[in-house]
Formats: C-alpha cells, sequence, structure tokens
C-alpha cells in the first residue's frame, strides 16, 4: 500500500478566490502541494498567489470563467505548462441563489447549471485526458450536503448538487483503477456563496437559519487534504462534512 504524499503534487483549483477554495489552496500549499488558482478575480487571485509564496509555497495563478470550456482547458494546460504535471483537479466554483420556483428567476437557474453542474463537467473534459495520458490524478469535486437534501428554496441549487454527486459516481466507475473520484459535501461553512442570492429578505432568511454554526472553510480544506494523502489503493469516494450543531439538513 503505497502512502501518497501531498507535497509535491500538483493541484488545480477552481473558485479559488475566496471561501473554501482558498482556504484549499493555502491548506495544500502549507502541506508542500504546488496549488495553481483558478477564478475571476485576479486581483484576489494576485493576493493569495503572493501570500503563499511569502509563505515558502509554491502557487500560480490564471483568470478562470467555469463556464466556458475552453477556459477551463487552457486552466488546465497553464498548470501542466507551469508545473510539468497535474496531479488534482479540484472543481470548487459554484453559485447559491436561492429562491422559490414561483419566483420564476430563470436567469438564476441558468446559472446556476452553468456554474455547478456545466462547470464541473468542463473541469472534468480539461483535466481527464491529462490523467488518462499517465494513468493517474484524482477529482475532487466539492458539492453541499444539498447533494443529499432539498427544502423550499433550494430546489434548483440542491438540484444541481445531485447531479453533481451522480456524475462524481458515474465517472469513478468508468476512469481506471488509478484515477480517483471524491466528493467533499460541506454543511454550513463560511463562503461567499450567500452573496449570490438576490432577494433580500430570502438572504436575511438564509443567513439567519443556516449560518447560525458555521464550519471554517479551513475544516473542509482538511477533508480535501484527507482525501489526497490516502494510499495509492485507497480511494475516498464521499466526505460530509457538517458542523457539529447542524441538525436538519
Amino acid at each position: 500500500m503505497e502512502q501518497i504524499k501531498i507535497e509535491g503534487k500538483v493541484v488545480a483549483i477552481t473558485g479559488a478566490s475566496s471561501g473554501i477554495g482558498e482556504a484549499i489552496a493555502r491548506h495544500l500549499a502549507s502541506r508542500g502541494a504546488r496549488v495553481v488558482l483558478g477564478a475571476r478575480r485576479l486581483d484576489k487571485l494576485e493576493e493569495i498567489a503572493g501570500s503563499i509564496k511569502e509563505a515558502g509555497g509554491e502557487a500560480v495563478f490564471k483568470g478562470l470563467d467555469v463556464t466556458s470550456a475552453e477556459d477551463v482547458a487552457a486552466f488546465a494546460a497553464f498548470a501542466v505548462e507551469q508545473f510539468g504535471t497535474l496531479d488534482v483537479f479540484v472543481n470548487n466554483a459554484g453559485v447559491m441563489p436561492l429562491s422559490m420556483i414561483n419566483a420564476y428567476k430563470i436567469s438564476e437557474w441558468h446559472q446556476m447549471v452553468d456554474v455547478n453542474i456545466k462547470g464541473v463537467l468542463h473541469g472534468i473534459a480539461a483535466a481527464l485526458p491529462i490523467f488518462e495520458q499517465k494513468d493517474s490524478g484524482q477529482f475532487i469535486n466539492i458539492t453541499s450536503v444539498g447533494d443529499r437534501w432539498v427544502g423550499p428554496t433550494s430546489v434548483i441549487y440542491s438540484a444541481t448538487k445531485h447531479a453533481v454527486r451522480a456524475i462524481s459516481d458515474g465517472l469513478r466507475q468508468e476512469v481506471s483503477n488509478n484515477i480517483r473520484v471524491t466528493i467533499v459535501a460541506p454543511g454550513a461553512t463560511e463562503s461567499d456563496l450567500l452573496s449570490t442570492i438576490s432577494d433580500p429578505e430570502l438572504k436575511k432568511d438564509a443567513m439567519e437559519r443556516f449560518r447560525e454554526s458555521l464550519l471554517p472553510a479551513a475544516a473542509i480544506a482538511r477533508s480535501v487534504a484527507f482525501a489526497v494523502e490516502q494510499p495509492s489503493d485507497v480511494d475516498v469516494n464521499e466526505i460530509v462534512v457538517r458542523p457539529t450543531a447542524q441538525k436538519s439538513f
């Protein structure tokens, strides 16, 4: 049983400019990974990458819109250009504009499908050829406890996360025995997701209901590290992480 070390691994992370993505980048870099940060906010990426390098880590960044398959393919290629390979691809970018279905926020439904589902598929399409060529690699898909739970206002969001859970399990079965697939499903966690809710009253209600007890984003980063560092013949398929006080969903 070969123990996998995080040190030296090349890890590409989408949605890395804040929240969970930023925490994953910082934590894995502190463990010796070479991290490749992607997001739309270049100023934030530059700041985070600079901070990682000041702390002795290795980090590069590239602007990224996960709704563009070409953008994501270029991001994966950039990782290989910078570090010679790609070992882990973290599909983390996501949005959560909660609303009741009869609010008919159809453009927000499309946004969630484009980012939360298509963005993950674009990540798979970009990284899988690299992994298949060397017959090794790992996908880490960040979902949500919404991938197994649904309630009022979360219907479309939960549907997108259910889809990613299904895609991940199917991918696991299709790839070679040397390519690993993991989903990490956070409960209530510090992030910018609530900022994507457009209804002020609903945003206030969501903050009161879902944000009373929050996990630090670093808790999700540690879960990702746990999945990455397992021996090569161990594929941790699902990790669900909730605050201890979160009981109802």
